[in-house]
């Protein structure tokens, strides 16, 4: 019982998913959290075929009590959490006034306010522990505002307001907060995030992670107790100009992101 316990957020895919393959080779018990239950099963049943431990309890982040329950389900099993991994996340990736009200609700509940509810929720218990490790997979787009990733950008954006906040709030408790904020990952996402664009990939193959690649640096920031860390290391320089020259990104994402007869496209295939 005295191997340390991880609760994974958006573990039935993606970052999520590797993240509790990792987690769980390097000796946690992990808590396999997504609403695709089946998915989890087949996750944990994977983990333990490698001698892993791990606990399926599916949970929709838009419901608080099934947040609730998801912690005390993890008390119950194990009497300790010492790793919290929000990975759950995704994105409607269209023009806003093509935002339905249930897009933005569900996109500000999921990525924001669910995040927020399920660390609110295991505080206690990391404070009493005396340590713990809360980690948020945010985004460059926490930094960095596109088109039609204006809501996507606003949870992303808040989120990194609500981890420095929580991190200065936590000063002395022994309880690390920290964000991790990919840019392009070679997931699920871009399935579920209804973009129009005629190519389905907009980032050069050497710029795109993998989910592998997020969850290694997962590794390395509980090990290293880092607070923000931007990967690809190149997305720091994105950043930079983005917040000194904030006209020229908005001119050149003007000429790549617009509309072509009612749909977003990509200006390399403005001549289609």
């Amino acid at each position: 019982m005295s191997q340390p316990v991880a609760i994974i957020t958006g573990a039935s895919s993606g970052i999520g998913e590797a993240a509790a393959r990792a987690l769980s080779s390097t000796g946690y018990r992990v808590v396999l959290a997504a609403r695709r239950k089946e998915r989890l099963i087949s996750l944990a049943a994977k983990i333990r075929e490698r001698g892993g431990e791990a606990l399926v309890i599916p949970t929709d982040l838009r419901e608080l009590d099934q947040i609730q329950r998801l912690v005390e389900s993890t008390l119950q099993a194990y009497n300790r959490i010492d790793v919290l991994v929000n990975s759950a996340g995704y994105g409607k990736l269209v023009w806003l006034d093509e935002q339905t009200q249930a897009d933005i609700q569900d996109q500000l509940q999921v990525n924001l306010v669910g995040a927020i509810q399920i660390t609110r929720e295991v505080l206690p218990w990391m404070i009493a522990q005396e340590g713990g490790h809360i980690i948020q997979i945010a985004s460059i787009a926490s930094w960095v505002g596109l088109p039609t990733y204006s809501i996507y950008a606003a949870t992303k954006f808040g989120l990194r307001g609500f981890l420095e906040g929580l991190r200065r709030e936590l000063r002395g408790t022994g309880i690390t907060v920290s964000g991790i904020f990919p840019g392009a990952v070679d997931t699920e996402f871009d399935q579920h995030a209804g973009v129009h664009w005629k190519t389905t990939r907009v980032t050069p193959d050497w710029l795109l992670l993998t989910s592998d690649d997020v969850a290694n640096q997962i590794l390395k920031v509980i090990k290293k107790k880092k607070n923000n860390v931007l990967i690809p290391g190149i997305m720091r320089l994105a950043v930079w100009v983005n917040a000194i020259f904030p006209g020229t990104v908005g001119w050149l994402t003007a000429k790549y992101f617009y509309r072509k007869e009612g749909k977003t496209v990509a200006w390399r295939d403005a001549g289609e």
